[in-house]
């Protein structure tokens, strides 16, 4: 993929979306809706994407989705994709990060829908939860959420296995790494993490090219500190909501994956959300809807045909 495929790709998925104004210092978060405005809340499904990623990253699987729901909210998260990235003092909370979903989907007036996470929005997502179980969600929010899936991403902490890259973020050192990180050094770890082949090289290049945007490859020892937010949350307030909900919950994980393993999801089945329904996705690594995206949409699409 040429220099000049990449600007081009940026370019025209900027061109499907617009900016809206999150926060006191009016911080630019990209937002897109796909489909009909007006379409009930069970035709409607919210996205959310991972670490380090951005809406970019359901471009594969987007055409499909719209078969299966008739609304479609994407947008990109503080500090990734074409949304602003903030300098070195920012913490990029996922307490936040949660609040600019709710910006996002009162925006477009949303009173509910379908939510699917990846990655870091997993954990995003289970503060969303977090606020359901203790219903303090916004009143405006009033249909609610209607299902609720999770794909590879850590949110068993303690089973997760971290790249080197990524712990050597979350050190004393991570601000040092993030000044000599290339795109040799990403596209090893981002390999690393997958866990499989299927990954091709033109869509590395675009993850690396949307992080790159706002110098935000140099802003990674921020954005992963969302896991010191795991830490601390996810036993006190995040797990015990998921095992308290009683939302439709999938888990949908593709057993490739190197980082959040497919142990993971079968300890969230087994010891925390044991009426999610369970699926493994054979053979997809953790960027799976990029990886194989038609195997992605059968079984994501399963469940929803279902429910």
């Amino acid at each position: 993929m040429t220099k000049n495929d990449i600007t081009r790709n940026i370019e025209l998925w900027k061109s499907t979306g617009h900016f809206i104004s999150f926060g006191p210092f009016g911080h630019k978060i990209f937002v897109r809706e796909v489909g009909h405005s007006d379409a009930p809340s069970k035709r409607t499904l919210l996205l959310v994407h991972g670490f380090p990623e951005s809406s970019y990253s359901f471009h594969r699987v987007l055409d499909g989705l719209t078969r299966l729901f008739d609304r479609i909210i994407l947008f990109d998260l503080l500090g990734y994709g074409l949304s602003d990235k903030p300098k070195e003092n920012y913490t990029y909370s996922l307490m936040e990060q949660a609040d600019i979903v709710l910006t996002v989907w009162n925006h477009f007036k949303i009173k509910g829908g379908h939510v699917l996470s990846h990655d870091m929005g997993d954990s995003v997502v289970t503060e969303i939860v977090a606020r359901h179980v203790h219903d303090v969600l916004p009143s405006w929010f009033s249909d609610g959420i209607q299902s609720l899936t999770f794909t590879n991403g850590s949110m068993i902490l303690d089973l997760a296995a971290l790249r080197i890259t990524q712990k050597i973020l979350l050190s004393r050192f991570g601000k040092y790494m993030g000044k000599i990180v290339s795109f040799g050094i990403f596209r090893q770890q981002v390999k690393s993490a997958h866990g499989n082949d299927n990954l091709n090289e033109d869509e590395i290049q675009m993850l690396w090219a949307f992080n790159q945007l706002q110098e935000g490859h140099r802003k990674t020892y921020l954005t992963i500190r969302y896991l010191n937010d795991r830490k601390r949350f996810e036993k006190t307030r995040w797990l015990p909501a998921l095992s308290k909900t009683d939302l439709p919950v999938h888990i949908c994980w593709g057993d490739a994956d190197q980082v959040a393993r497919v142990e993971m999801a079968h300890t969230l089945k087994k010891d925390v959300c044991p009426h999610a329904e369970l699926t493994i996705m054979s053979g997809l690594g953790h960027f799976c809807q990029l990886g194989n995206p038609g195997k992605w949409l059968e079984y994501v699409g399963a469940f929803y045909q279902e429910n």
